[in-house]
This record gives structure tokens, sequence and C-alpha cells, in this order.
């Protein structure tokens, strides 16, 4: 290939370039201006080793010829300092490499191994990368490859064939796997994940990296991931709207970095072969210092002390001869493994199974019935049969299981069995963390980790398939280290980067593997159960999961907490036990378990569909056995299920009465439906239209300015409730990849009212909200009181039409019209103040109303609960939560396990929030506190918070809420939402709440 440099750099000369990414390494070699070699491996973390050996590889090109060499990339300047090298920064290798081969290009998306970055060259160069985050990437795809149990090969060819989208997170794979699991297990066909995941990554790209500056023109796509994957660039094409001919994916795409820093060499210092080995070999011999910590062990007496200890706390899982009479058969379908245990009258285990789940549960589980019938034969009576996790219902549905129970619950019953005096219970799975405290023979209060995974046991299985050792292998490797890597607590995507740095400095897999289990342990206990002392812990611990299997994990635990715990020999396979011994316990007079014959001949297939019985649109998958039976997942409520329920059987649920209240309001020319002070159309005049996003802090004041627009002659345009449809429509423009999801909805519902031509745009600026006089001060949050100021600087499509956006104050009746006033007959000739002043007093009146209308609806609720003999669930949020975009149908979900759903200021309105050991300076927070108060109060109430990721000033509020709740004895329960649906986590989440009420006899 022929490199067309206008500068004539290339001529007669030899140029080296070499590109150390992240996970691969790259060579370039330029020839009198001919690429005459290029090269693509990847390097396994070992960078000199591998630099070495393709330089090696390559000795009659380069011996006896004098030539110049640069090194670039991610991971390249550690090799080239030590090597005494030239090195250049990769964007400028990148941008070089573009300026020569496709001068007109207007931006570069390029992915690598663990590295992204985006390049604009129009309006001069301005780059954006990735921090120490690999979401998004090369590692990212590897990542969820793995999980579906395909190449990366077969992901792309099956991503092509997709017919139907999942919203899936990509800010990391920890993230990734929470959202693509419940698919998985509920039948989403691996096409349609495949291709999610793609978009996934799309998305992270332009929401992440260009963080609201608009991605057009001719854009050209480099680094591996896109060399590759022919669905990752059908994606990226789609969604940036691109044709062909600005769609640039060039044959080189592979080596641009490294045919820059060929470039940039040019004037670097001259050598030859021999010299460049010379330095290479010798960078091989420096090494950085890396922090350690002290080993795990002193010696391997120590060790077999150790484990002389744990196997005290074993169950007989070696039947001697051949078992006859009858089983109780316990499934735990987890979130990347299936579990299963056979167990007999006596409590021996006979039969177990513990691996991935492939991708298929189904199969997984059918196989292993399959082969325990022909197995044991006529020999075994399957007396009882019960089945948790992520994959319950599925499984249950399928096979006929007698049982299903919450997770939490299964592994409580199997910690009784070790220890019936346990009083906290630890369990790290494959991506989940679940510790619960036991308080009167009863769960107190149940913990998991939120959407994130950090440090659990499959970003160990993931860095163990990466360096090539099985998960067992590299568990071993750790236990004697001398020298563990202090690797910190921080998430797992940082962790790695961590671990990558590490292994460049010289760190031995040995010391990696230490250090790892060390952070997994750190992250449980600091992150998760957030203790401040090991009491807080308990003192009969009992610790479970498939990661405590890991030697070198329980030591690590055991000297963090300074006590002795107890790991049952079946630490993996507590779930399935746990659901054993509950079909034992409940044992049913036949079991409804298939039948050999009927396991064999089962017959299992899943197709998309989309919901039409509201215009949330959820996306369903149907699941169809032997082609009649049907199980639907996916559905936020019981329409998509194709259940119908009756006025009776519905139970209250706030959140939907506001929705309906505020559509109610949108159908403002029919008098006939709306309140009685938005009947007077006598000062309407010129039908001007002005558009209120239904976003942020206008959920609650929407009946406020409708009402004073609709008196003031406006016809009053809605945005409507969120969509994802909308949100996509806005995410170009998103400029924080960490704001909360509310937020960024903004954007969504400024596009669609600029698609409805109003006239202005109306989202002022609130430093204060409506003093409740329940705190110390009445303060917005800072993203709600002022993000107009930031959608004004940043979304270039509001210059289309007139954005309002003043500094109100909403507690001053007088001020308020004058402020108004101005800026209204500033824009709109026909406003006058005695009309404001009017208008303004009918809408403050209309808020009080809506207001009212919550709390009397709020109150009836209750006392429909009370008389009907149901639990009341405070679903916590701030007036943005009923969206049915941010809360994902959460509030429908707990009122089809048998909640009535009241919201926090429907039940407060005479509740005054407690005494705190914070500064109550938020009405938002204040209603938390006071809903706290109130359930605390209250036997038949809990509380839910909902808390949306990114929400700072909420890093406050759970604390505190959890300090009230928990000091008057009461469970505590917290749900982090963003833009991923997965209401098979809430649905767990809610599920253990009510096992621990139901053990608590409430």
């Amino acid at each position: 290939m022929r490199i067309n440099d206008p500068k004539n750099r290339t001529e007669d000369k030899l140029l080296l370039g070499i590109d150390i990414g992240s996970t691969t390494a790259k060579l370039a070699l330029i020839d009198d201006g001919e690429l005459i070699y290029s090269k693509y491996e990847r390097h396994f973390s070992q960078v000199r080793q591998k630099t070495l050996e393709m330089i090696e590889a390559i000795k009659d090109l380069l011996d006896g010829r004098s030539f110049t060499v640069a090194v670039s990339g991610s991971a390249g300047l550690g090799m080239a300092n030590a090597a005494r090298l030239s090195f250049v920064q990769e964007v400028y290798s990148t941008a070089e490499c573009v300026r020569c081969l496709e001068p007109d290009t207007d931006a570069v998306i390029e992915l690598g191994g663990e590295d992204a970055k985006i390049i604009f060259f129009t309006g001069g160069l301005d780059e954006r990368m990735n921090g120490s985050c690999a979401g998004g990437t090369g590692a990212f795809i590897d990542q969820m490859a793995t999980l579906l149990n395909l190449s990366n090969t077969e992901m792309d060819e099956l991503s092509l064939t997709h017919r139907h989208l999942y919203p899936i997170a990509s800010r990391c794979g920890v993230f990734a796997k929470t959202d693509i699991q419940p698919l998985i297990n509920q039948g989403a066909t691996k096409a349609d994940i495949a291709a999610s995941i793609y978009q996934a990554v799309v998305n992270q790209t332009v929401g992440g990296l260009a963080q609201g500056r608009k991605i057009d023109g001719k854009v050209m796509f480099l680094g591996g991931p896109l060399y590759y994957c022919k669905g990752l660039r059908e994606r990226f094409v789609e969604t940036l709207k691109l044709d062909e001919e600005n769609a640039v994916f060039p044959e080189y795409g592979l080596f641009a970095v490294a045919i820059g820093a060929a470039l940039y060499s040019e004037d670097g210092e001259l050598m030859g072969y021999e010299e460049l080995i010379k330095r290479l070999k010798s960078s091989m011999r420096r090494k950085e210092r890396v922090s350690t910590l002290p080993p795990l062990f002193k010696d391997k007496n120590e060790y077999q002390a150790f484990i002389k200890r744990h196997t005290k706390n074993s169950v007989n899982t070696e039947y001697a001869g051949a078992y006859k009479g009858g089983v109780y058969i316990g499934i735990d379908c987890g979130s990347t493994t299936t579990k299963l245990t056979v167990i007999t009258d006596s409590c021996d285990i006979i039969y177990t199974y513990y691996s991935s789940n492939k991708g298929n549960p189904v199969s997984i589980v059918r196989d292993q019935l399959t082969k325990i019938y022909d197995e044991f034969g006529d020999q075994l009576t399957i007396k009882g049969c019960a089945v948790t996790g992520y994959g319950e219902e599925l499984i249950k549905k399928a096979f006929h299981i007698d049982f299903g129970l919450v997770e939490t619950m299964a592994h409580y019953t199997a910690a009784k069995y070790f220890d019936k005096d346990v009083d906290f219970i630890l369990d790290i799975g494959g991506q989940d963390i679940k510790c619960f405290k036991i308080r009167n023979n009863s769960i107190d209060s149940v913990m998991l980790n939120e959407a994130c995974s950090s440090g659990c046991g499959s970003f160990i299985e993931t860095f163990a398939k990466s360096m090539g050792y099985t998960v067992e292998e590299f568990a071993r490797q750790g236990l004697f280290s001398m020298a563990p890597v202090d690797l910190g607590t921080r998430c797992t995507v940082f962790m790695n980067s961590s671990v990558k740095q590490a292994q460049k400095d010289g760190a031995s897999v040995q010391d990696i593997s230490a250090g790892l289990s060390l952070s997994i342990v750190k992250n449980a206990i600091y992150k998760v159960i957030r203790a401040t002392s090991p009491d807080e812990l308990g003192q009969r611990i009992v610790v479970q999961g498939g990661t405590f299997m890991n030697d070198a994990v329980l030591r690590c635990f055991e000297k963090e907490i300074g006590r002795e715990v107890v790991r049952p020999n079946i630490a993996g396979l507590m779930g399935a036990f746990g659901a054993a011994l509950y079909a034992k316990e409940h044992c049913p007079e036949k079991s409804t378990i298939l039948n050999a014959e009927e396991v064999k001949n089962l017959k299992h297939e899943s197709k998309s569909a989309v919901c039409k019985g509201c215009t949330n649109n959820c996306r369903l998958t149907v699941n169809i056995f032997n082609g009649k039976e049907r199980l639907i997942s996916g559905n936020q409520c019981e329409k998509g299920a194709g259940i119908r329920l009756s006025d009776d059987e519905k139970l209250p649920n706030l959140y939907e009465f506001k929705r309906n209240l505020i559509d109610s309001y949108q159908a403002s020319d029919d008098t006939s439906i709306n309140p009685p002070s938005l009947r007077d159309t006598s000062l309407r005049k010129g039908r001007l239209k002005i558009g209120l996003p239904l976003a942020l802090g206008t959920y609650e004041l929407y009946p406020l300015w409708h009402t004073i627009f609709t008196q003031l002659g406006f016809e009053v345009v809605c945005s409507g409730f969120s969509t994802r449809k909308l949100y996509q429509k806005g995410q170009f423009s998103i400029p924080s990849d960490t704001v909360c999801y509310p937020a960024k909805l903004m954007h969504g519902h400024i596009e669609t009212l600029l698609e409805q031509g109003v006239d202005a745009i109306f989202y002022p600026c609130l430093t204060y909200n409506i003093n409740e006089k329940k705190g110390d001060n009445h303060y917005n949050c800072p993203v709600v009181a002022y993000y107009s100021e930031l959608l004004q600087g940043n979304m270039d499509s509001l210059k289309q039409t007139k954005f309002l956006c003043p500094y109100l104050n909403i507690n001053n009746e007088k001020e308020l019209s004058r402020e108004l006033t101005k800026v209204l007959s500033a824009h709109f000739d026909h406003i006058k103040k005695s009309d404001v002043t009017r208008a303004v007093k009918a809408g403050i009146a209309e808020y009080k109303a809506y207001m009212q209308r919550v709390y009397d609806e709020g109150a009836c609720a209750v006392q429909f609960a009370r008389e009907r003999g149901k639990r009341v669930m405070i679903l916590a949020g701030r007036p943005y939560h009923i969206d049915p975009e941010i809360c994902h149908g959460i509030d429908k979900l707990a009122t089809s396990l048998g909640f009535v759903v009241v919201s926090e200021d429907s039940v407060t309105a005479d509740i005054e929030p407690p005494v705190l050991g914070v500064l109550n300076q938020w009405t938002y927070h204040s209603r938390m506190y006071a809903a706290a108060q109130y359930a605390s109060e209250h036997a038949d109430a809990q509380l839910v918070q909902l808390v949306s990721f990114g929400c700072g000033v909420d890093a406050v509020t759970t604390d505190e809420v959890r300090a009230i709740l928990e000091h008057n004895n009461k469970l505590y329960t917290q749900i982090k939402i963003d833009e991923i649906t997965n209401l098979g986590a809430v649905r767990i989440r809610l599920r253990s709440l009510i096992g621990a009420l139901q053990e608590r006899g409430q």
C-alpha cells in the first residue's frame, strides 16, 4: 500500500512504527513510501516479550539497514522509556495517518482492546478518550462473547440476523452482564442479544465520548473491533445515519496508529536491527516497583491447618452404594451458572451439578434431569423439587417444578443447616453479592449489590481466561504469593486497568491472583455491606457462593474481619441445596415435575414480541414449551402476560394515579375533564404554542405552569411521558455520561417539543422548591434547578425557537407574577401584568388542589390496604420517578406482588421528619425522611427507596433513610435505576423483602 505523505518524509527511508495497545501489538514498516509489512497480534499483557518476538520475526527486512523507529499506543510509553525509543501519543499518530491517507476526514472513531477515542478534525483537532474504564471497547465485547458462550466470530455472525434490540448498559462489562443475564434466562435469542451488545457499544461511544458534540460528515472507523465485527459496523452506520460515502472502514484500520508512529519517527535516531534488539532485551530486565501486601499464608503448614478447620463444615456428598428411595431436587439457575443438587431424606447429597449455563439454562436443566433419570432409573422417587435464582420462572414453567422461592430464602435455609445460630450470611456469586443479617431466627435486613457486579466471581473468571487459566488454577496461584499486589477496592473495570499495569510493571500471576482476592473481599465489606467494623457483620458468619470456594478469597475475608467463619464444603451449591431442603420441608403429596419421557421430549423455543397493551410498548420474550405452554417475560404489568384484572382486583397505585392526573391536564381543550380552574378561557388571545418538557422539575409543578399558561391564552404543548425512543432523540446532545437518567431524558423532551413546532419552550431555573416547612431549607436539586442553562449551551436545535429559562421564585406569588410578566412580555405582545397576576393566582391554587388530591388518594389507598389486609409500599423517590421510562414499571411490579403502592408525598402531609444527623435542606429529602418515619410508625407499611444512578445528593438520603428505619427495627430496601430495564433483579429484591417480612411474621 502506498503512503501518500505530502511532506515527503518516506522517500528513500525505512520507517518502523510500533503500536502497543491495551491488548494487542501492531507493527507497520514503510520502505520508500510503501507499506511493505504489517502485523497484528495479542500480547496477553506480555508487552515487551511480544514486541521482541515480532521484531525478531522481521529480521530479514531490517538486518543490514538503518531505520528510524517510534512507539505509540496506550501501553507503549513504559516500554518506549525502558528501551530508550521515541514515543508518540496515539492521538497524534492516528491524526498523522489520517492526514496522509484520508485528508478530508471529519472525524475518527477508534475502538481498541480497552481504549476508545473520537478525534474531530473539522474546526480544529479535538480528541475525546475514555479514562481507565474499559466499557464499550474490545475487552467488553470479548467478555460478552464469553458470557454467551460464543466466539467473537460467532457472535458477530449472529448479530447480523437479529430482529430486535434490547437496551443494555455498556459502561462496563459487569453492568452489561446484569442486563444480559435476565434476557438469557427469559429466552431472548442470542442474535438479538449480540446485536444489542453492539448497540450498547455504539451508545457508549456516542454518549460517553462525543459528550454532546455531533458526529457527522465523513467518519473513519479504526481499531480491531471495528475491523473484524461487521455487526458493530452496521450498528454505527445505522445509528449515525451515515451513507456509504461517509462511513469509511479502511483496509489499514488495524495499523493506522502504527503507520502514524512510523511517519513521526522520520526525525528520530537512526539505528540498526541489532541495536533495536539489544534495547528491547534490556527493557525486559527493568521492572517498576508495585505496591504489595503481606502473604496470605506464612507457609504450607498454616495453609493445611486452615483447610483442616474448614473441612469440618461438611455435608455428606459421597453416598456409598446404589441409593434407593425418595429424593428432593434443588435447582439454582443463577446469573452465570446453573447448580443442581439431589438430596435424600437424611439430607445426604447423592448428585450435584455446577457449571456455566452457557446462555441456555433450559437445555442445561433438561440434560441434567435426563442424566438423573438415566443414571438412577426406577431406584429414585422424586418427592419434591424447588428452583431458585434468576431463571426461576423459566425453569419452573418448563419442567413443572413444585416450588419456586426467592434466592435469599434458599441461601438462608441452607446456611441454617450448617449453623442454626447463624446471624450473618455473605454470598458472593458470579455477579451478585448478597448479604443478610439474621435476627430472632428471621432475615432482618437484606443487602444486594445494585446493577454493578464490582469484585464478584465473574471478574476473576474473565481475567483467568484472559491469562489462559481455569478459575481453579488461577485461584491456586494466589495461595502462596509472597507479595500480593495491592489493587484497591475500585470498580472491576478500573481494577482491570490496575491489573494490566501491575503486569506491565513485572508483577507475577501469583501476586495478581492474591491481590484480586483481597480486592473482592474489600468490595463486599466496604462497598456493599458498608461496614465500619467487623462487629457490624455478626458473630456467627456463614460465607457461601462459588467465589468462596477460592481459598484465597476465604483467607482474605477472615484476615480482613479478624475472625473465623463457616464455609460449607458445598459453598458453591448453597442455593440449590437450600432449594432442595425447602422442597423437603414443604413436601407435596405428589411432585408435579416432568417424568423421564417428558423431560427428554421437551421442546423449547422463544420469540420476541412487543406488547401493545399500553404506551410502554414493553419488549416481551415469549417462551413456548412443546408448542403450547407459554411463559411471557419482559412485561411491566399483567397486560403483557395476557392477564385481565377486574376493577375489584386492581390494587391502588399512587404512581399510576399521579400519571393519570397529569394526563388529564394535557387534554386542555376538553373542559369537561379539566379541573374547574382551567375552564376559564376568556383570556385566550392568539393561541400561541408554549412547550412544557415533562421532565425533572416539571412533573410536580405541571399543574402550576399548565394553569398559568392556559389562563394567559397559550396552547400548552406537553412533551408527554418519556419513552426509550424519546431518549434516543436527544442522546447525541448529552454532554455527560455520568449525569442521572432523568436529566439525560430532558434532551429528548426538548427535541420532541421542537418537532411539534412550538413557539417557545419554558423550563425555568428554580433555586428553591416549594417550602413545605419540614426542613432546615427547601432547595431544589442543582441538576433540576439549573439544567436549562446546560441545555441552552449545548443544544444547537434550541435556536429554532424561543427558550425561556428565567430564574423564578415560586414561593412568593407577587414576585412570581412580576418576574413572569417581565420575561413573557419581552417575547409576547399580548401579555399584561394584570393577566399574569390572575394566572399566577389560579396556578398556585391549582397546584394546591393537585397536592390535596394526591394526599386524599394516599389516604384512600392506605384505608383500602388495611380493610383487605394488604401490605403498603411507600415507593419513595422524587416526583420524576413516576415517569414510566424512569421507574421502568417498578410500581406495577410491586402491585403484582400484592403491595398497595403509595408515593412518599401522599402519606407525609401530617408527618414531621425525625431528628436527623444531617442538614435537612432539600424539599424532596424532607419528604423521604418523613416517609421513613411514617413507615417506622406503621407495621403494615414498608419503604422502598428509588435512587437514580448519578444522583449525588441521594448519597446523603440513602444513609439517613436507612438509619431511621433500622433504628425502628424496620427493613430498608433500596433500588438503583438508570436507563436500563432490569425488572428481574428488582423482582428478586422485592421478593426478598416479602420473604423477610414472612420470616418476621408480618
